[in-house]
């Protein structure tokens, strides 16, 4: 069957990653391009989804009969912190505008890109899909993890007025090729690619925040993009389904700045810093057992290969890839 497939956000770190596994997964592969599909990674430039006369245009260029929506405004902790209303605000007419033009030009189906900020600050480990909407979200970036709740919330609606088949997936900590390494904003692993970079470039100590023992599950973005293809063509339920490896795949920030240490060849190793304050939550483990029961056996990648290829990306790319100003 034809289809055509419109990533909004489709240029950024989980976009990338779909294109990556549409372009190189060999024929055959559950995950690979299929005949008469049409992918469209569409960036901020091709539209502005905060406006719906913007939105409704992408949509009557490109005529997608599906639709991964990834598009958002994200940022660091400050940035979330001190621009609450602006991150609700836009991100939530960002999915308005996606989720009504689709419902309006009859889209056959949506999924999109929720993250764990969803959950509750105060609730019981590890996490469910169940889970969502039990409390308020985290006080530091709600305006954020309400607009992305809500998400939720008008996949249901859209789904019992209009009979949409409007879903969402909700990955733990994404890291892989084309990550923001951008050190005012970026996440942990990109961050600490950067940092140890920059230590072993000019010979300063790799410091690290904390002391390390926090625990995460981190999922490679070239993994999540197979399950997100998975989902487009095999789950049709509005629930949203928690991405992320086994919680027996926890691994300790310690370990990651270790790891990176000895993937950068930087001799002088990891300091970390030990203060417990900036350590954040020890861990928050989600469960992924609902997507190991739906889509059987995945291979996840092994953590230090996949992040053995995200450091391999950014030397080979930093010229060009997203570091911030003045950072080097």
């Amino acid at each position: 069957m034809s289809a055509v497939i419109l990533v909004t956000g489709g240029t950024g770190l989980v976009g990338k990653a779909i294109e990556y596994v549409i372009e190189n997964e060999p024929q055959g592969s559950r995950f690979a391009k299929r005949p008469g599909e049409k992918w469209i990674f569409a960036s901020s430039r091709a539209a502005d989804l905060r406006d719906p006369k913007q939105t409704l245009e992408l949509f009557e260029k490109y005529q997608p009969t599906h639709v991964i929506h990834l598009a958002a405004l994200v940022g660091g902790l400050f940035a979330n912190r001190e621009r609450k209303a602006t991150f609700l605000r836009d991100n939530m007419l960002i999915n308005d505008n996606v989720l009504y033009t689709a419902r309006i030009k009859k889209t056959r189906k949506v999924i999109s890109c929720l993250s764990t900020c969803v959950f509750p600050d105060k609730i019981d480990y590890p996490l469910t899909e169940e889970k969502v909407h039990l409390g308020p979200p985290h006080d530091s970036n709600f305006g954020y993890a309400y607009a992305k709740r809500m998400v939720d919330v008008q996949n249901h609606a859209y789904k019992e007025e209009f009979g949409c088949n409007f879903t969402s997936a909700i990955p733990t900590n994404v890291f892989g090729p084309h990550d923001n390494f951008d050190l005012k904003h970026a996440h942990v692993i990109p961050a600490l690619i950067h940092k140890c970079y920059l230590a072993k470039k000019n010979g300063t100590p790799f410091k690290v925040m904390g002391d390390g023992s926090p625990l995460r599950q981190f999922i490679y973005s070239r993994d999540l993009a197979k399950l997100f293809i998975w989902q487009l063509r095999e789950y049709d339920n509005v629930e949203p389904v928690i991405f992320s490896v086994d919680e027996d795949d926890e691994i300790s920030i310690r370990d990651v700045a270790n790891t990176i240490v000895a993937v950068m060849k930087y001799d002088a190793g990891a300091q970390f810093e030990n203060e417990p304050n900036d350590n954040g939550q020890d861990r928050k483990p989600a469960s992924n057992a609902k997507l190991i029961k739906l889509i059987g056996e995945f291979k996840f990648t092994p953590f230090e290969d996949a992040l053995q290829e995200t450091v391999t990306w950014f030397l080979d790319n930093y010229p060009n890839a997203r570091t911030g100003h003045g950072s080097s």
